[in-house]
């Protein structure tokens, strides 16, 4: 089959299915404006386009996801029909909906099946929107419409398309009852070959003391530190888990900009802002006892997953973050929000331990029943791994039904 994958940050959610498929003899083809120029990658044509955000438009506010996506599919729009003048006929379609980039293509390639992935479909209560009243617009005015329109564009791309995919149920379900039937469940999938306990297991990272595996060591991952993933919650735990374990080395992985959400109103971010809320409640010799790594690399994360002796995941009811998933394949042991999509991996008591999003007293005394009793530390680490093996393993299970949606979706 000829199959072409749009992603706008290619390879994305597809990082692991768009070279699969190369490699089972496909032939594969990437539109996506992350790269400058054309290449190939492990079997994949992946062409580029340009991109520029539109600017001196005057709309309202309510329209302002829609008319970028408009123009993001305008663009890869243009781009595709000069695909077709070179020949290029897919037989298969799949694109994230989540930028535009499926608006227009069944008036490039009317007889393609086209399927998208399904990340988020936003909800005016129940999810993101609304969940953390510290930085919730409560006065706002026709919040309703706004998620409406917010999410029109995904919705024209998932009425155009014949499938759908999506990472967890929760996911698929938030999305309109009149097109949930269309979304196929299925995980991105993780290496659980390569992302495995290691009991022998040391991290150096330059500016930072070593770690390794036994050590006290709790573990705090973001792409960027924001209150989407609760770091603000963590922060406030921070000068209590410090005086509670004295021996703790705390490590936070993430970067300083924004992926959700937006920065602090008041400028600088969101690490500055908890940096100055609670610099003053934890000593000097406390502060060299807390390690912020920025980004590492992929390696360098595996070996912090190994070593770490408990991982806090939080989260708002969003997207569920691969660092969970991964965090559980490595064998740790896992202290989790009690939140949506997060309940669908974690289950409290049997493969991690669950608290309130907003207690971080309930998020200490978690931290530190698992670092006092190793057992359960063990026990619940085995525990989340072997979930990881059951239902979310890269190669035995979550490819093998990639594999199916891709030829069903092809009929």
């Amino acid at each position: 089959m000829n199959i072409l994958f749009l992603h706008q940050n290619f390879p994305g959610q597809f990082a692991h299915l768009a070279p699969a498929l190369a490699q089972a003899g496909h032939r594969v083809v990437a539109l996506t404006s992350r790269v400058e120029k054309s290449i190939k990658w492990r079997g994949v044509e992946v062409i580029a386009y340009k991109y520029d955000a539109p600017k001196n438009h005057v709309l309202h506010p309510w329209v302002n996801t829609l008319n970028r996506a408009a123009d993001r599919g305008a663009i890869v729009y243009r781009a595709c029909m000069a695909l077709k003048d070179r020949g290029l006929s897919p037989d298969v379609i799949v694109a994230h909906s989540g930028w535009g980039e499926a608006m227009y293509l069944r008036h490039v390639w009317p007889d393609a099946r086209i399927g998208v992935f399904c990340e988020f479909y936003y909800r005016e209560s129940g999810a993101d929107i609304g969940f953390d009243q510290e930085f919730d617009s409560a006065t706002e005015l026709g919040r309703g419409p706004r998620v409406e329109m917010k999410n029109l564009a995904m919705r024209l791309q998932l009425e155009a398309a014949d499938a759908g995919i999506a990472p967890t149920f929760w996911q698929a379900d938030g999305h309109p009852d009149a097109l949930r039937d269309k979304i196929s469940v299925v995980f991105d999938g993780i290496d659980t070959d390569t992302i495995k306990p290691d009991p022998v297991a040391r991290l150096e990272l330059e500016g930072h003391p070593p770690f390794a595996a036994g050590d006290e060591i709790v573990t705090f991952v973001n792409r960027n530190l924001e209150p989407y993933r609760g770091f603000h919650v963590f922060m406030r735990a921070l000068p209590d888990l410090l005086k509670r374990r004295p021996n703790a080395q705390v490590v936070l992985v993430g970067e300083d900009g924004v992926s959700y959400g937006s920065a602090p109103k008041e400028g600088g971010t969101w690490k500055q802002k908890m940096l100055a809320e609670v610099g003053d409640q934890i000593s000097d010799a406390d502060w060299d006892r807390v390690h912020f790594t920025g980004r590492i690399g992929r390696e360098d994360f595996t070996k912090l997953l190994q070593v770490s002796m408990v991982h806090v995941y939080l989260t708002y009811p969003f997207v569920l973050s691969w660092s969970l998933m991964e965090a559980m394949s490595a064998g740790c042991a896992i202290v989790a929000s009690d939140t949506a999509p997060v309940r669908e991996a974690i289950t409290d008591g049997e493969n991690g331990l669950m608290f309130d999003f907003f207690d971080k007293e309930a998020l200490v005394d978690c931290v530190e029943e698992l670092i006092e009793d190793p057992e359960l530390r063990g026990d619940l680490g085995a525990a989340a791994r072997a979930r990881v093996l059951r239902d979310y393993d890269l190669k035995r299970v979550c490819l093998p039904a990639q594999f199916q949606w891709i030829e069903e979706l092809a009929g």
